[in-house]
């Protein structure tokens, strides 16, 4: 919200409801940005009412080897659960709260449950469920009810033994015609996993935006990604707006002893063994300087960029990602362009220069000379990137021995189509299809061998 019109809104509260009272109803205003209201107000923000407690179906996120990430919307005050067992009947099942260990969390928006100590490539069933909070103060909370939802789901972790097999969209932009094709698709496909390559958001500034386009989006499978795991590499836009500089909210990071202490902030990188498959995820954050003066100074990209670098290149080293056969990386913005006009997203301060078009990143050159040195080390066969809204194929060349694919676009058009990128371990070979979604057809194929180790 504007300062100028918040200031005056305000202003509008006390004449009419005194000021005592226009001080609770400008803390509302303010949690519509997205930032949450001040804590300890006497009130339960979510509500004591009886309506639907949960209000999507679950989405597993982070995908890894020993553990999953479960979200889901709620429509009042709550503490959300998951019971998980290795049974269909669930017998025997085990229940994660959401939150850390010191206190769960109690939202009236999301609940997160990340559901740790699970065994590597092995199937699992589960449920949610939540209880309603009463919240009116430190010492004036309880439980005024339970719902679960009856429907039991299922997914199976990464690891060596899982089957080799992923898609990858990008690019969607809350653009529902293409989104619903491009999610119809990934279904018939029936992936291990799928890689959201970034540019899921426009500019979100309410936590509200963020739960339509995971938890809730209007696309006819409501439950898209309640069996099949997602990965998330951000794109751009994916951290503009108030809301979406707290993308963790919807989208959680994995618990702290997933992480190491130096890699804190780096919870949208993954590194995960699938079959005969490494999956690494990195971000390409910005598109545009932290120099340029659009953003205020607000932004600090390029200090992020740097410090995956130590990340990437212990990942690398991890046994399990250095002797799988196939070694495929993804990031939103290209780390490579052929044409030599093309913005590489160096263009200090503002990301002008006449020898180059437009104004912001085209590829990502600092990306590319940070990361690539290591990918090439450790033989990475494929880059998959996006953000260009036009699929293109760049094969390897001399000083360049990795293919990078570059996804399509949002809009069901004949030049910005989106596509699913899919691949899968068969017959000895990592085998890569391009899907047109608009018209249905294979858009390009490559095949890559076993890398050398």
């Amino acid at each position: 919200m504007k300062r100028r019109t918040f200031i005056k809104d305000t202003a509008m509260l006390v004449a009419a409801v005194g000021a005592g009272n226009a001080l609770k109803a400008a803390e509302k205003m303010t949690d519509k940005t997205g930032i949450p209201g001040p804590e300890g107000n006497g009130e339960s923000a979510g509500g004591d009412g009886e309506g639907k407690l949960i209000t999507s179906a679950p989405m597993l996120q982070n995908y890894a080897e020993e553990s999953i990430g479960v979200a889901f919307a709620v429509g009042a005050m709550a503490n959300g659960y998951v019971l998980v067992s290795e049974s269909p009947d669930m017998s025997g099942a085990r229940k994660i709260k959401c939150g850390g260990y010191r206190l769960t969390e109690i939202s009236d928006k999301v609940s997160q449950i990340r559901v740790t100590g699970l065994k590597p490539s092995t199937k699992y069933y589960y449920k949610i469920g939540a209880d309603r909070i009463h919240y009116g103060g430190g010492y004036d909370m309880k439980i005024l009810g339970n719902e679960e939802d009856p429907v039991i789901y299922s997914f199976t972790t990464a690891g060596k033994g899982s089957d080799a097999h992923f898609c990858v969209i990008n690019d969607t932009h809350v653009h529902w015609p293409g989104l619903e094709k491009t999610i119809t698709k990934v279904n018939s496909l029936a992936p291990s996993c799928v890689i959201w390559n970034g540019d899921a958001s426009n500019t979100q500034e309410t936590i509200e935006s963020q739960i339509e386009i995971f938890l809730d989006p209007k696309i006819s499978a409501k439950d898209y990604a309640s069996r099949t795991p997602y990965l998330f590499s951000p794109g751009n836009h994916d951290s503009r707006g108030m809301a979406n500089r707290h993308l963790e909210r919807v989208w959680m990071y994995r618990q702290p002893e997933e992480r190491a202490p130096r890699d804190w902030d780096l919870g949208r990188n993954f590194a995960v063994r699938m079959g005969d498959v490494a999956l690494i995820g990195l971000d390409t954050a910005e598109d545009k300087m932290d120099t340029n003066p659009l953003f205020a100074g607000l932004f600090n990209s390029d200090a992020y960029r740097r410090a995956q670098v130590a990340w990437l290149r212990d990942a690398l080293k991890r046994k399990d990602i250095a002797k799988a056969p196939y070694l495929v990386a993804f990031c939103h913005i290209p780390l490579f362009d052929s044409d030599p006009k093309a913005n590489p997203g160096d263009l200090a301060p503002a990301d002008k220069d006449p020898r180059y078009s437009p104004d912001f990143a085209i590829w990502q050159r600092t990306c590319a000379e940070l990361w690539t040195p290591l990918l090439e080390k450790a033989h990475c066969q494929l880059i998959i990137t996006a953000h260009q809204h036009e699929y293109r194929r760049d094969d390897p060349a001399p000083g360049r021995s990795w293919t990078q694919l570059v996804g399509g676009g949002p809009r069901l058009e004949e030049k910005h189509f989106p596509t699913v990128i899919e691949g899968k371990v068969e017959g000895g070979r990592l085998n890569v299809t391009v899907h047109n979604i608009l018209t249905g057809q294979v858009e390009d194929q490559v095949s890559f061998a076993p890398r050398k180790r």
